[in-house]
This record gives C-alpha cells, sequence and structure tokens, in this order.
C-alpha cells in the first residue's frame, strides 16, 4: 500500500496521506503499548510503544527510514509543544514546602555529572571533538538538547542519539532501580533529572505525583545545563 501510494498519488496529496497514515501508525502503537503496560505493569510503556510501532512498520512493510522522513516535521513540532505543556503541572507544586538550598546542590550535581562523566567517557574513547561535544546534552530533554548541539557545533544527530537512548535506557530500569522508593516525589524527581522526557513519562505512569515532579526536575535540569554548557563549549 506504501509503494502504491507514492507511485500512483500525485505527490501533494500523497505527502499529506502518508502523514496521516504514519500518525495513525504511531497511535495504534501507542494504544497497543498502553493495553501491554495494564497486562504487564513492569513493562514500561516506551519500550512497548518502540516495539509496537516496529511491528507495525514491519507489516507494512514500511521502510523505517521512510517512516521517519515522513512524520519527523510532525513529531518534531508537537514533542515541542508536548514539553512546553510539562509546564502546566508545575503549578500544582507547592514551592514554599521545598528545599530549595538541597535542590540547588542536587541540580548542580545533576547537571554536571550528566554532561562532563558522558563527555569524560567519549573523550577516553578518542572520540572526535565535535562527537564528544554531542554528550554534552546527555542530561536534557530532545528539544532543548538539539539546540544546544546546533549553538556548541555538535551533531544534531548523535546528540538526539545520545538523549533518546538514555531515555529508554532510564525508563527501562526505572522500576528495578526505584523498586524501594516509596517516596513519589523523590522517584519523579530522579527520573525526570536522569531520563528526562522519556523518564517523565514513565514516572506519569507511576503516578500524579511522581509526573509533576519529573517534569520539575526535567525542566530545570534542561535550564540549567543549557546555562553553562553553552557558553563554555560554544
Amino acid at each position: 500500500m506504501i509503494d502504491f501510494l507514492t507511485h500512483h498519488v500525485s505527490h501533494v496529496y500523497a505527502v499529506s496521506i502518508m502523514v496521516l497514515l504514519g500518525f495513525l501508525l504511531t497511535l495504534i502503537g501507542y494504544v497497543a503499548a498502553k493495553l501491554l503496560n495494564k497486562r504487564f505493569p513492569r513493562l514500561p510503556i516506551v519500550i512497548a510503544a518502540i516495539l509496537c510501532v516496529v511491528l507495525l512498520l514491519a507489516i507494512c512493510d514500511w521502510h523505517y527510514e521512510a517512516y521517519a522522513q515522513t512524520v519527523a516535521p510532525l513529531f518534531n513540532r508537537l514533542l515541542g509543544y508536548a514539553t512546553v505543556a510539562l509546564a502546566i503541572p508545575l503549578a500544582t507544586i507547592r514551592f514554599d514546602q521545598l528545599p530549595i538550598k538541597r535542590l540547588l546542590g542536587l541540580f548542580a550535581f545533576a547537571t554536571l555529572l550528566g554532561s562532563l562523566l558522558p563527555m569524560g567517557l567519549a573523550y577516553g574513547f578518542h572520540l572526535s571533538e565535535p562527537d564528544v561535544l554531542a554528550f554534552a546534552t546527555r542530561a536534557v530533554t530532545t528539544p532543548i538538547a538539539l539546540n544546544v548541539a546546533a549553538l556548541i557545533h555538535a551533531p544534531l544527530v548523535l546528540a538526539s542519539f545520545i538523549v533518546i537512548f538514555s531515555g529508554i535506557v532510564g525508563a527501562a530500569l526505572s522500576p528495578l532501580i526505584l523498586r524501594n522508593v516509596n517516596d513519589e516525589r523523590a522517584a519523579g524527581f530522579a527520573l525526570g533529572l536522569a531520563a528526562h522526557a522519556i523518564g517523565t513519562a514513565q514516572a506519569w505512569q507511576r503516578s500524579t505525583i511522581a509526573g509533576e515532579y519529573a517534569a520539575f526536575g526535567m525542566a530545570v535540569n534542561g535550564v540549567v545545563t543549557a546555562l553553562w554548557v553553552i557558553p563554555l563549549l560554544s
């Protein structure tokens, strides 16, 4: 069907139809992942969604490169909107009850460790300077990471891969690492700092409170990281 659309329909209509099909395929994959998550609660919904989309692409005989090229403009725009919308839950957090001094120290430690440690490992493996700089974006969510990478002249594809891969790993390991953490605020905060947007999505699956604090940790860590990475490395 994909080949038929690309060869027998006018270009303008074909592009619109392909974007719609890509959106529907992704939506079906997400709904299937939600159902799997209810059946297997320990399976992170993000991992389940990736597996479902890959399976649907295989069934439709749609190569991933073509699929990604088709839906990337739409989902990149939606990702920016979704990231900004994460600020909405922050309005429910009682900031006057937060230990501000401890949080400032934690943010400083998290942003430095989240960027300098991966950069140090990349340098130790003798990667090129632009590739090493790409690892400075590891600790922030994709929209911020791509902007930071562009400003410090790091490869955008590599920066995107690093951020997404670290988010997937963080979300996948979170049920195991946080299994004995009973404070939803701490669990959400850890997910937002370590696994940014994907971790925040995982935190919302855990609880509303965890999701709110994950959004808070991700947002502040992204801003703090950008503030020191760009002046020092650009």
